[in-house]
């Protein structure tokens, strides 16, 4: 059994995927079960790199390979969430409480690319779309809205050298506004 990789401050370590298009729209999958809209993302493994967590999650996740993608940038810290009490499992030790990540952005060198979400015995999304650079934030679970903010804009210039699209009127707003969703965390 694969462990999860949790910090001393009950955080578990995790990498984000923001996949582009050569449009600039970003890859967002359903996760299965219709259970809400986010980027492919996962849990690092003991031992495993920052680079080579985002790769093997690429690959499970999604069916990309390392060749299919170019890796542009970045977060440079962690950027961090609270789950939620009902989504804390108690009776897991170590306890997590919340997840930190690193942000990727990645670009896809061909188009069009296929899709596999049946490299695991269970697939985290059932569904894709393309979605323009801003709108994950209002598709993601209310929790993640804040860390999908933060990785976005500070990805947003090295996905967009001549400059990003500019912010949508929504913006501020999705961050601060709670959705309830039935969706657990990874």
């Amino acid at each position: 059994m694969v462990r999860d990789v949790i910090d001393s401050d009950g955080f578990r370590a995790n990498v984000g995927i923001i996949l582009m298009r050569g449009s600039g729209e970003v890859f967002l999958g359903r996760r299965s079960g219709g259970r809400g809209w986010q980027f492919p993302q996962g849990g690092m493994r003991a031992g495993e790199s920052l680079e080579e967590a985002v790769f093997r999650e690429l690959n499970e996740e999604i069916g990309v390979e390392q060749a299919d993608v170019e890796l542009l940038g970045h977060t440079a810290r962690w950027l961090r969430y609270r789950l939620p009490a009902r989504y804390v499992r108690r009776n897991q030790q170590p306890l997590c409480i919340g997840q930190k990540q690193r942000w990727f952005l990645l670009r896809l060198r061909r188009e069009p690319m296929e899709f596999d979400f049946g490299r695991t015995d269970e697939p985290e999304f059932d569904e894709w779309r393309w979605s323009s650079f801003w709108d994950p934030v209002r598709e993601v679970i209310y929790f993640k809205r804040g860390v999908y903010q933060r990785a976005l804009l500070e990805l947003a210039p090295i996905g967009f050298p001549g400059g990003p699209p500019p912010l949508p009127h929504w913006w501020e707003e999705a961050a601060r506004r709670p959705r309830r969703e039935a969706a657990p965390a990874e």
